[in-house]
């Protein structure tokens, strides 16, 4: 099949008909058609038509090594440094489409697949793993341009490092039988964004404290598997209108909680199972944090390119570019957008080939921007919040302008440079990104989109390479001599 284009992935999605369930109603019809999912889907369309764009060809996609056709390139096992650079170049063209605001744009987990096949060598020769399985699947996935959501957090019965669940009823997935069939998996999964929106689900184990057996695994099942349920949660969108909600009638994402009732995971789809140190250390030692990081910091210095415009297109609105504290706030974006794109520039040009023969951006700069991100994300909404100041508050929405009130909106809230119903668009978007509902998910989604921000201090703390630096200093004092 090739790369696809928007058409077929919404024929596709509808003709899944997942189990969705939202607002205690079990979805029925074309989800592609049903208003918390619409916006999304219609946006993800758009962004399968960009890899048939003429312009856009060799950005988009590369020749498949099976078929011949053109593939998407989020698929490339990169085997150069240009190979690496080709595959954010082609990150940032669907990361401008949507501003940075989609998390999961179908290149992350195509990365993170990509990542897997790349390392499927660790599993080789070991107990309940099947690197084969693995290889297949992310060849069939990438001829077909399958889109995924993925899961891998128990649910928060219990935060406690040493919690382990009691239950006859399983709440947290695990594998409660196995047959010539496959694996059969009950109990349920967390935060699965764009879960019952995708072809597929891939769901994997991360390292614990405490490791039940029947707690690790990793596969990918279509999203229509039976006993397959997803819980959504609310929706964040205000409403259709573009004017009025110009980011979540586009962006929102749905979350969503993934049951699995008692659901048969054929072999072919299984890639380890009930192996402690494959399920501890697969993640670690394979690429993963390597290219998942490498895409999200590319959709998130993109996100942070379109905070700056708007920043200072607030600035502008309203005349305040002479005030040293707003320059002191804009210059604190600038500070994190250049201090991010020179990370992952230099994760690249510092790239190495892996053990099997697999090029890897470097990791301790991305690292080092994975420990940022969280912390000045909020930064910066806090930012538009104090630049916008009041005028974030009282905004009409589209329908006032079509009133007979417009004659006095358009005089009393015009801008310096501005027209009324213009400065009102900026003042909304500004509010959607920060303070509606849309906004504050946002927030917390880069906050903690990789776990976690003390234990990611933590794990950059431990990983960082010191060693040199101490033995500098302790020669300096002479302290090697006693």
């Amino acid at each position: 099949m090739g790369a696809i284009n928007g058409k077929t992935f919404i024929e596709r999605i509808n003709q899944l008909n997942n189990e969705i369930w939202f607002n205690g109603e079990k979805v029925e019809g074309k989800i592609s058609e049903h208003p918390a999912f619409k916006g999304l889907l219609q946006t993800k369309a758009a962004l399968y038509d960009l890899q048939h764009d003429p312009n856009l060809r060799n950005d988009m996609t590369f020749t498949s090594p099976t078929s011949g056709e053109r593939i998407s390139l989020s698929y490339l096992q990169p085997k150069t440094k240009e190979d690496l650079v080709k595959r954010r170049k082609m990150m940032e063209h669907w990361a401008r489409y949507t501003n940075g605001m989609m998390g999961r744009s179908p290149d992350y987990l195509n990365s993170v697949l990509m990542s897997f096949a790349s390392s499927a060598d660790f599993l080789n020769g070991k107990e309940n793993c099947f690197p084969q399985h693995l290889q297949a699947f992310y060849e069939y996935a990438r001829e077909k341009d399958l889109s995924f959501t993925h899961t891998f957090i128990s649910p928060q019965v219990n935060r406690s490092q040493y919690y382990m669940e009691d239950s006859n009823e399983p709440i947290a997935a695990k594998i409660i039988e196995k047959n010539e069939e496959g694996i059969i998996i009950k109990g349920a999964l967390l935060l699965a964004t764009q879960g019952g929106l995708t072809d597929e689900i891939l769901v994997f184990s991360t390292a614990k404290f405490f490791f039940d057996e029947d707690e690790m695994f990793a596969f990918s099942i279509p999203s229509n598997t039976k006993g397959l349920k997803f819980i959504c949660r609310d929706t964040f969108i205000g409403g259709a209108s573009s004017f009025n909600y110009p980011l979540s009638s586009r962006y929102e994402e749905m979350d969503s909680l993934v049951v699995f009732d008692t659901v048969l995971v054929p072999w072919d789809r299984v890639f380890y199972y009930h192996n402690n140190d494959v399920a501890q250390n697969f993640i670690s030692h394979s690429s993963f944090n390597h290219f998942a990081n490498q895409q999200v910091l590319t959709r998130q210095i993109v996100k942070t390119e379109f905070i700056l415009g708007l920043a200072e297109l607030l600035v502008d609105t309203i005349n305040i570019g002479e005030y040293q504290h707003v320059q002191e706030k804009i210059s604190e974006i600038i500070i994190g957008l250049e201090t991010m794109k020179a990370l992952v520039e230099k994760s690249e040009h510092h790239a190495t080939l892996d053990e099997w023969g697999y090029m890897r951006p470097d990791l301790t700069p991305l690292t080092v921007a994975t420990n940022i991100f969280p912390k000045i994300y909020p930064r910066f909404s806090e930012i538009l919040q104090i630049i916008g100041a009041s005028g974030l508050i009282a905004l009409p929405t589209e329908k006032a302008f079509q009133s007979p009130i417009k004659p006095a909106l358009d005089h009393y809230l015009q801008g310096t440079k501005t027209l009324a119903e213009d400065r009102v668009k900026i003042f909304r978007l500004a509010w959607d990104l920060t303070m509606s509902a849309f906004g504050t998910r946002q927030t917390q989604y880069e906050r903690y989109f990789f776990g976690d921000p003390v234990r990611l201090s933590g794990h950059l703390y431990k990983s960082y390479p010191k060693n040199d630096y101490v033995k500098r200093v302790s020669q300096f004092l002479h302290l090697d001599k006693h």
